[in-house]
């Protein structure tokens, strides 16, 4: 029987999301595969984690393409980019704690067009005046991946609702971001 290769990378990666230290074993179970089958997919975890990365960005990216980032003002992109990600949410809040992805420089190009594109919004924002100008596109970059991943653990834990992620994501995000016209 084919092994259904993004059959085994969702799972895992529902599973990582929710237990970031979860073993091979737990993988395999999760997967409903054996551990040698998960082993002859990925040789390990370092494996198994980049492949993940893989499907991160790949994910990520196409929330951004969605999401329409260079129409209309950068707050309604950014809140449309927001409601596009949350299906990836966990899955990016795993793979942002995990420091094995920005060792060295092994790091997967794919992190930079994804914060290349992200701080692009951001500095659209400050040069129409929507956004602060004394936060750095890249620091907004930073705050939103923060966001993100905090919401998405706290609603796997159940202390947020998950009709409320998009909502206190964007309005803390913005809240802070946005220019304030000086009396």
């Amino acid at each position: 029987m084919a092994v259904d290769r993004d059959h085994v990378l969702r799972s895992a990666a529902a599973l990582l999301t929710r237990k970031a230290t979860a073993t091979m074993d737990e993988v395999a179970r999760a997967a409903g595969i054996s551990r040698a089958t998960l082993h002859r997919q990925f040789a390990g975890r370092d494996t198994l984690v980049r492949a993940l990365e893989v499907l991160g960005i790949q994910e990520c990216e196409t929330a951004l393409d969605a999401a329409r980032l260079d129409e209309g003002p950068a707050s309604e992109a950014v809140r449309r980019l927001v409601r596009e990600i949350e299906p990836a949410a966990g899955l990016l809040a795993f793979l942002v704690t995990e420091n094995q992805l920005f060792e060295g420089d092994a790091q997967h190009e794919g992190w930079s067009r994804l914060d290349a594109r992200i701080a692009a919004l951001f500095r659209r924002g400050q040069e129409s005046g929507e956004f602060r100008i004394d936060l750095t596109p890249a620091w907004l970059t930073e705050a939103l991946y923060g966001l993100i991943g905090s919401g998405a653990w706290a609603v796997m834990d159940g202390r947020v609702a998950a009709k409320d992620f998009q909502f206190m994501i964007v309005e803390l995000l913005l809240g802070g971001a946005l220019r304030r016209v000086e009396p």
